[in-house]
């Protein structure tokens, strides 16, 4: 297969956000009398829609307001302090390099994830970058539709790279290929159980790429 275009993920996947995201939610947890969750308890439980993950950790949406106003406060307060992936900026390059064009496709607000983007210095790497309306997290299958829609891209020419199950649902949903990075959101064991091939590294994910192109 000879891949042209990569989508990415962005949180977990480029970005080394999951400890935000603990920090987060325990900030709101510890102020309603919950148990607070560690990096396991979160990477074993943590899905999309990420309302499904909170209802897990024992939230009732009846009573509570989603989005949880504290989760994006403290997140969107500290975003700056979460660092790149290894060798992010090094692929990315690198992927540019050997002529193959990116976007970055996300769950996240649309303008929040350029802003973050912008911050790390790296837009200009990627033909697009495609958010959601809302902070909900919900999905990202009716954007990244829409967005191959508009695009003159062959599908069996594009490789989608995430850390989430839904990534892989997603690419389903778009009929691309797909390959997973066990350094976000969610466990090594959860993804191994999807039967796709599963990378340790961005470094890896390169290798997986330039055999490819």
């Amino acid at each position: 297969m000879t891949y042209k275009h990569i989508i990415w993920d962005w949180n977990g996947t480029l970005l080394d956000d999951v400890w935000l995201c603990i920090e987060s939610i325990n900030i709101v947890l510890s102020s309603r009398g919950m148990p607070k969750v560690n990096a396991n308890d979160y990477r074993n439980l943590f899905c999309f829609p990420v309302i499904d993950y909170y209802k897990k950790l024992g939230f009732n949406f009846k009573n509570e307001k989603f989005p949880i106003p504290e989760f994006l406060e403290n997140y969107n307060e500290k975003f700056h302090e979460c660092e790149l992936h290894n060798d992010t900026k090094f692929v990315l390059k690198n992927i540019m390099g050997n002529g193959l064009t990116q976007s970055i496709l996300s769950a996240g607000n649309q303008d929040s994830l350029i802003k973050w983007v912008k911050h790390y210095k790296i837009d200009h790497m990627f033909s697009d970058i495609i958010g959601v309306d809302n902070d909900r997290a919900d999905s990202k299958i009716d954007s990244g539709i829409n967005w191959l829609q508009s695009k003159n891209l062959t599908k069996k020419n594009i490789l989608l790279i995430g850390d989430t199950i839904h990534d892989l649902e997603v690419a389903s949903a778009l009929d691309v290929d797909c390959v997973l990075v066990d350094i976000g959101h969610v466990s090594s064991k959860r993804l191994i159980e999807t039967g796709v091939p599963i990378l340790s590294s961005l470094a890896s994910v390169f290798n997986f790429i330039d055999k490819r192109c």
